[in-house]
């Protein structure tokens, strides 16, 4: 794939304007309040495996309206006391899958959470538990064009707001350290975590990888690839509601969360990467409002750095939390 975006020297210096509602922060905190006054405390059950280095659990939690969503939760066996925490959200079309596909945070020592998709995980991976009981409007195959007709029926306003009723569980949990807390994600998991960064106070960190749902403006019609082309191709029938579309989508654009962040961010991009396009990436990182670096795979695509990623997250994240 042929380099196609802006060169790195500009992709650092890239901080686009983008539509933001002056309702924003009102249209949030209406959301969250309204979902926290609904909910009930998460259910807990130990899952029998043949894992021998970790204790797996599933969890039962409330997300937007009450819903009831599924989250794995591993922590190092036979580790007493609170553990800082890790919560990772998943990527587009996939499930929470199997435990043992998920090792890697909870062998680095950390309470680790898996947050299922509301009606995600029949496109890839091993399958998901959760479903979304809300209906919308007219839309493109897909999630991205789900309620977009107004903000508040919008797919994602009932995702974004299970990602941070996880974190409130988790924090309400006896062996987990709730000062503790980082985030994080790739692609569709990446934007999750940008939200949740950008809503949730006194995290220790966030860590978005090559991450989905910025610079909507920027991202539709600049890459032929989907998810992004649900949007292109549902406007290329509902011609007239063009300004519409954008106006939900600036509800949720990893921008509008980023310049309300209040902990750090270590992000990353691919240079060739036509799903999230690596000035997409910039334009959230570049307005994060604490501080932010960004890890850019010059020659890779939406895959980014993967296990070499995760490498550069733990040590990142180690040192984080020796600073708090």
């Amino acid at each position: 794939m042929p380099r196609f975006d802006l060169p790195l020297d500009e992709l650092r210096r890239f901080r686009p304007p983008v539509l933001e509602p002056v309702d924003f922060d009102r249209f949030w905190a209406d959301t969250l309040a309204e979902s926290r006054a609904m909910a009930s405390a998460p259910l807990i059950e130990r899952v029998p495996s043949q894992l021998t280095t970790v204790e797996v659990y599933d969890v039962t939690f409330s997300g937007f309206a009450g819903d009831q969503i599924r989250a794995w939760y591993l922590r190092p066996a036979g580790v007493e006391g609170d553990l800082p925490a890790v919560i990772e959200y998943n990527g587009y079309g996939g499930g929470r899958g199997l435990p043992h596909e998920r090792m890697a945070w909870a062998a680095a020592g950390y309470a680790y959470f898996f947050m299922d998709t509301r009606g995600q995980g029949s496109v890839w991976g091993t399958g998901g538990s959760t479903p979304d009981p809300h209906g919308s409007g007219a839309a493109a195959p897909g999630f991205m064009t789900r309620g977009i007709e107004d903000p508040s029926s919008y797919y994602y306003r009932r995702v974004f707001t299970d990602a941070v009723l996880l974190v409130d569980a988790a924090r309400s949990l006896d062996g987990v350290d709730e000062t503790r807390i980082a985030v994080t994600g790739a692609s569709q998991g990446g934007g999750i975590a940008l939200a949740v960064g950008g809503l949730v106070g006194g995290l220790v960190g966030v860590m978005p990888d090559v991450p989905f749902l910025c610079h909507f403006e920027r991202a539709v019609g600049m890459t032929a690839v989907f998810p992004y082309q649900e949007v292109a191709q549902y406007l290329a029938v509902h011609r007239d509601d063009i300004e519409q579309a954008f106006r939900t989508l600036s509800y949720f654009d990893g921008v509008n969360f980023a310049k309300r962040a209040t902990a750090p961010a270590l992000f990353s991009a691919g240079g060739m990467d036509q799903v999230c396009p690596p000035s997409t990436v910039f334009a959230a990182a570049n307005h994060w409002a604490a501080d932010a670096e960004v890890v850019f795979y010059e020659f890779n695509e939406h895959e980014g750095g993967q296990g070499m990623q995760w490498e550069r997250q733990s040590a990142w994240l180690s040192r984080r939390q020796r600073a708090v």
